[in-house]
């Protein structure tokens, strides 16, 4: 069967490699000249790679581990020490760290947190214990439940009080869904927590080795393609045509550079796009109908991803950092992470400015100087003196909608992937699915629709798709 698919990105991929492996020919269509939606990256005339995020991939990320197992390139995750480090904005150029030992699970996120003496006192560590129980014992029932509240009104309901937020919450919510507690949904961190507490690697924190487009994009394009399918970019959807009784006739592909339509033909269609731009294009027809309506309720929020190029080295930290700045939410020297971007002697910040919704519309240098401004707390000793470290170069990102914003009630906005069109899926990490809009969530939403479709539509003698099970846990131990 052909299946048409709309977006590039990790979730259109990963959906067309499954639909591979059950025996139909998927056709992905990508709008820009580039691989990988939000994943995307771009070289710079210097040779110099820039990013559409600040990408860090989780023990705790089952789906994605076992994509890169299965295309053969899981040695490009470069594993890091089983910690989590956060800045002390009291005490600038200072880290507080997490360290996980390597023990079972939940133990060992137990043990970091009574080992910490930097963030939380014994008080504070007992009340966040207490608090976290119910969502530990009661499961994933209450943990949804828990979608009508902010998590900062959930602690707050469990008795834990607002420094425990302000010391690592504010952090870790930033981080995982680019805004503050008190707006992302309780469900969001809950979950989270509940992956990192049930999974003995799932904290564990990975980067690529160079650049996702090359790296992770470009052999699911390679498998895709060498089993029959196809993938092309520059192909923009312009409009969704359809047959008299609803159903998709065809996608109509706005032709480039003056250039006439195309209309592609497929026997299964499906939206692999991000939730605004899907809500633009739906057929107005469809939009009268109750499960496109509830799209309404989902928006993209707004993320500014930096890179900073410096003429000396800042760190050597080989890590992920929480900044646990009012403007900063993650960073990392690419220089030391990841292999391709490797310099001795240079560091190569990337950073993500969240929450950005105050910050989309300014110019990229505004951006920029705001973020040094706040680099000069971070790295005292090397912007004060006579000699600070120097800006090389700069680049600023702007994803004016990214991923769903996951403030509380939208759990009920998420659609499935299956649609009530008979002929049209979806997927993206804004469906439904258990993790929240990231890297894992796309994957494992392609994975859902493509399963959808092979179970709707088989294929006979074809291999059958991959069961969604975690693969083993040695893979984030020892990467």
């Amino acid at each position: 069967m052909r299946v048409a698919i709309a977006g590039a990105g990790l979730a259109g991929l990963s959906c067309a490699k499954y639909l591979t492996d059950a025996g139909h020919t998927p056709i992905v269509l990508e709008s820009r000249d580039v691989l990988g939606g939000l994943v995307a990256a771009w070289k710079d005339s210097d040779g110099d790679w820039y990013e559409i995020g600040l990408h860090a991939f989780f023990g705790a990320y089952p789906n994605m581990l076992q994509l890169l197992k299965e295309l053969g390139i899981e040695d490009r995750l470069q594993w890091k020490e089983h910690t989590l480090i956060f800045n002390q904005p009291e005490m600038p150029g200072t880290l507080s760290r997490f360290d996980v030992p390597d023990i079972p699970s939940p133990f060992n996120v137990i043990a970091s947190i009574l080992r910490n003496k930097d963030m939380l006192t014994w008080e504070q560590k007992i009340r966040f214990a207490i608090g976290l129980l119910p969502a530990v014992v009661r499961g994933q029932k209450y943990v949804e439940d828990m979608d009508k509240y902010s998590f900062l009104e959930w602690l707050k309901r469990q008795g834990v009080d607002e420094r425990v937020t302000s010391d690592v919450f504010i952090a870790a919510c930033k981080a995982l869904t680019f805004i503050n507690p008190d707006e992302v949904s309780a469900t969001i961190l809950l979950t989270a927590l509940n992956r990192f507490l049930q999974e003995r690697y799932g904290s564990k924190i990975a980067f690529l080795d160079g650049s996702p487009t090359e790296r992770l994009c470009s052999p699911i394009v390679d498998y895709i393609t060498e089993c029959g399918g196809e993938v092309r970019l520059n192909a923009p959807l312009k409009e969704i045509l359809l047959n008299a009784d609803g159903t998709v006739k065809a996608y109509l592909i706005r032709g480039l550079n003056g250039a006439e339509d195309e209309v592609l033909t497929a026997d299964v269609y499906v939206s692999a796009m991000s939730v605004d731009p899907l809500k633009v294009i739906l057929p107005k027809p469809w939009k009268q109908i109750e499960f496109f309506k509830k799209l309404e309720g989902l928006e993209g929020v707004p993320v500014i991803n930096l890179h900073l190029w410096f003429d000396r080295k800042l760190t050597e930290i080989d890590h992920l950092l929480f900044s646990r700045s009012p403007l900063l939410s993650v960073y990392a020297d690419m220089s030391n992470t990841c292999r391709e971007y490797a310099n001795p002697n240079r560091s190569m910040l990337e950073l993500v400015l969240a929450p950005a919704k105050d910050w989309i519309a300014k110019s990229d240098e505004e951006i920029v100087a705001a973020t040094i401004a706040e680099l000069e707390k971070l790295f005292p000793d090397h912007f004060g003196g006579d000699n600070p470290a120097t800006l090389l170069k700069s680049h600023v990102v702007k994803t004016p909608r990214s991923v769903y914003k996951a403030t509380p009630g939208r759990q009920q906005y998420r659609p499935a992937q299956v649609t009530p069109i008979a002929n049209f899926y979806l997927a993206g990490s804004y469906t439904m699915q258990r993790y929240l809009g990231s890297m894992e969530g796309a994957v494992l939403s392609g994975k859902l629709t493509a399963q959808a479709i092979s179970e709707a539509l088989p294929v006979a003698n074809s291999s059958n798709l991959q069961t969604l099970t975690r693969p083993p846990a040695t893979n984030a131990a020892t990467a």
